[in-house]
């Protein structure tokens, strides 16, 4: 996985070298991951490595069971942790948005609120998929289909070029812990759906679609930077 992290970093416009990043940590198997490869690479990276949780209030005492892991994980490895939670299904009934959207916004508000520069999410190749399918789903033109960015602003994805195996696969060789989130389990979710559904279709045909949607999307991001650079000079 360290590898796979070294070969994301190439796609950044910066480097990492002496930055303080942030893992977005969930306590699941994918920010799990993410925070034991770049605790790993602290030291060639020369970066400083701290991690942020958000308590959704979603999935109540599961919700709490997955902070509670997370605080003790960060103690016994000496990370500095920043923590916070918000009622979200009240707050998305207050502005009248979709569970989804709520928790995305008061997360992510967090998140560049704590973080001192650099902020690590746990996107994978798998999600990638799942965004680029979600896309299409809905309808979308060039944007759509570059799927998840490498680099958004602050936001970084150093696991962008990792399968949802590869994680599940790491975790256990390092004997990594983690909390599942039951909600991941069932389909009254858009993507869970199509993780379910038509990803297992796809990899039937393809067993490695992951990464030819992940060379797609590269390439599309490539053209679509290209023509807003040509349109920008007109």
């Amino acid at each position: 996985m360290e590898k796979s992290i070294l070969k994301a970093a190439e796609r950044f416009p910066f480097s990492l070298k002496g930055r303080h990043i942030t893992v977005a940590l969930s306590g699941g198997a994918d920010s799990m991951a993410m925070l034991y490869a770049l605790l790993g690479l602290r030291d060639s990276l020369e970066i400083t490595v701290s991690a942020a949780h958000f308590n959704h209030q979603i999935r109540g005492e599961e919700a709490c069971r997955d902070e509670e892991f997370v605080k003790r994980v960060c103690r016994q490895l000496d990370v500095e942790l920043f923590s916070d939670s918000a009622d979200v299904p009240e707050f998305a009934r207050n502005n009248k948005m979709s569970l989804e959207l709520a928790a995305r916004k008061l997360r992510y508000e967090f998140l560049e609120r704590v973080a001192p520069d650099l902020i690590a999410t746990a996107h994978t190749a798998s999600d990638n998929l799942e965004t680029v399918l979600l896309n299409i789903s809905r309808g979308t033109g060039l944007k759509g289909l570059c799927g998840i960015p490498t680099v958004r602003g602050r936001f970084i994805r150093p696991i962008c070029l990792c399968t949802r195996d590869m994680v599940e696969k790491y975790c256990t060789e390092k004997g990594i812990d983690f909390v599942t989130d039951s909600t991941n389990l069932c389909d009254d979710y858009t993507r869970n759906k199509l993780r379910h559904g038509a990803v297992p279709v796809l990899k039937s045909v393809n067993d490695s679609v992951e990464n030819t949607v992940s060379r797609m999307t590269a390439a599309l991001s490539e053209d679509s930077d290209y023509l807003e650079s040509v349109a920008d000079k007109e």
